[in-house]
């Protein structure tokens, strides 16, 4: 239970901004519905000077999600909306996206035309097929200007996850002066200061009046513990970017659990295989280690109700066409699969000595701690030593913990195929990179099927769960709402945006 905090109610600090003169606002919100949004992202400020090259951190979505919007976005619920497009139709059986831009201008004032965006965005589709070569992107051949203000996506095959695609921070269209809103941003001190954009005009809001304290919002990237405190002592009125790394810290911060709000999100949270060698090239190894892991214990270790544990890789059936396998030992108990595995252990210890620690890197924060600590006890119970290694060390098991881009299942086999760097299926990796190829989405869905049960059956990916994300919310943000794809647009926090 989360305890109710020995606070007043009421902020302690006000500050007013305005656009000619954005003095550093240090304190919070006195008045509910006026004031300026200060928001605290779990983070450091290089996720706001180089968004790109930091995703998929969450202040780097945040800030491209804020200044650069793409064709769509994600609202407040996670369900798409326009954004740079005002509309879209889809033609040839799923094959054509035509999309007419709306008025926008860039950060110098040029007009945002066609050409420019066709072109960027077909560098970034580029850029990313390299990355994931048998990825959503994969189907792709071109991005056109049709005229000066439409566009078209042509694909070789129909790909019904497109828009969500295309909802993402990657696919943000900037400028080297930056992107079209709808917030503009300025840095002073460690905040980034953003104020909303006209989307008729492309310039920024009542430019010869102050801006509304109201409509600014006020933005951090900042360590989660003084984020959490921040917001407990009133001078955030919000905090996004929470992991389960992060849970922990709530309940002895004496956060109100009714501040806390769940994003219902799908995704991968679980450990990869990241290393070859005698050890981990052995199936049964492999496998081991998999079935020694109590998940049922995970809930326990977390302030957080419903949290979904798993052992399978998708959550659902999506595209595969039948239900998601199950590992062959899934119905054993316990006590079974770690007698199956210890057998598997004493074997290998038998023929080659004794095994070396397994290397797990786990990100920073205290529920990384519980969880390594899970994880130390299960394999030793087995017969097999670990020890932990920070996310940048070389690993043979790798936590992913990520949310997913789409409703595929080429999104959840592709993040743990071969072009990862995971210790994979090669006969998997080809049925994936047929099922690009498929000519019909029954064909694409048995390709699918074939590659997920010899990815379960390998090994190469321990599933733990689903992703958990959360936030700390201000009763003041009316408009805030849970988000299966874990995204919280700033211009999207009261009942009626700007």
């Amino acid at each position: 239970m989360f305890a109710v905090p020995p606070f007043p109610i009421a902020c302690r600090r006000a500050a007013l901004i305005a656009v000619a003169g954005l003095a550093l606002l240090v304190g919070g919100c006195s008045d509910e519905g006026r004031d300026p949004v200060v928001v605290s992202v779990m983070g450091d400020r290089d996720d706001f000077a180089k968004p790109l090259a930091h995703l998929p951190d969450p202040g780097a979505k945040l800030i491209l999600e804020a200044t650069a919007q793409g064709l769509v976005a994600f609202d407040a619920g996670g369900e798409i909306l326009p954004a740079l497009a005002q509309r879209w139709i889809v033609e040839d059986g799923g094959r054509s996206y035509i999309f007419r831009l709306r008025r926008a201008f860039w950060a110098n004032g040029a007009r945002v035309t066609a050409p420019d965006v066709a072109r960027m965005l077909m560098a970034r589709i580029e850029s990313l097929r390299r990355l994931d070569p048998d990825g959503p992107l994969d189907a792709v051949q071109a991005v056109v200007p049709m005229t000066g203000e439409v566009i078209e996506i042509r694909l070789a095959a129909p790909r019904p996850y497109v828009l969500q695609m295309l909802a993402q921070p990657q696919m943000a269209v900037l400028s080297r002066d930056g992107g079209t809103g709808p917030y503009r941003r300025r840095t002073q001190g460690n905040a980034q200061f953003l104020t909303p954009i006209d989307r008729n005009s492309g310039d920024d809001v009542a430019a010869d009046e102050p801006v509304p304290p109201w409509q600014t919002r006020v933005l951090r990237a900042e360590r989660a513990a003084l984020a959490i405190i921040r917001f407990r002592e009133g001078d955030a009125a919000l905090v996004l970017g929470g992991r389960f790394t992060d849970l922990p810290l709530l309940v002895p911060a004496g956060i109100d659990r009714d501040n806390v709000r769940i994003d219902p999100v799908r995704g991968l949270l679980g450990l990869a295989v990241t290393s070859r060698g005698k050890l981990l090239d052995d199936a049964a190894i492999r496998a081991a280690i998999n079935m020694s892991i109590d998940r049922s214990q995970l809930p326990a270790l977390f302030p957080l109700g419903g949290w979904a544990t798993s052992e399978r890789i998708l959550p659902d059936p999506m595209d595969l066409g039948r239900a998601p396998s199950d590992p062959a030992w899934a119905g054993l108990s316990v006590e079974q699969r770690r007698a199956q595995a210890g057998a598997s252990v004493t074997r290998w210890r038998a023929d080659n000595g004794d095994p070396p620690p397994l290397r797990i890197a786990l990100p920073n924060g205290p529920g990384a701690t519980l969880l390594f600590g899970l994880l130390q006890r299960d394999l030793a119970a087995i017969g097999l030593p670990a020890r932990r290694v920070a996310t940048t060390a070389d690993a043979d098991l790798r936590l992913i913990d990520e949310v997913a881009a789409y409703d595929s299942a080429l999104w959840y086999l592709g993040r743990i195929g071969c072009a990862r760097k995971i210790h994979c299926s090669d006969v998997a990796d080809a049925q994936l990179q047929a099922a690009s190829l498929a000519s019909s989405a029954e064909e694409r869905a048995a390709r699918f099927a074939q590659a997920e049960a010899q990815m379960v059956a390998h090994d190469g990916y321990i599933a733990l769960g689903a992703p958990v994300r959360w936030s700390l919310v201000a009763k003041r943000l009316t408009g805030f709402q849970p988000s299966a794809r874990a995204r919280h647009p700033l211009n999207h926090l009261f009942r009626t945006t700007n």
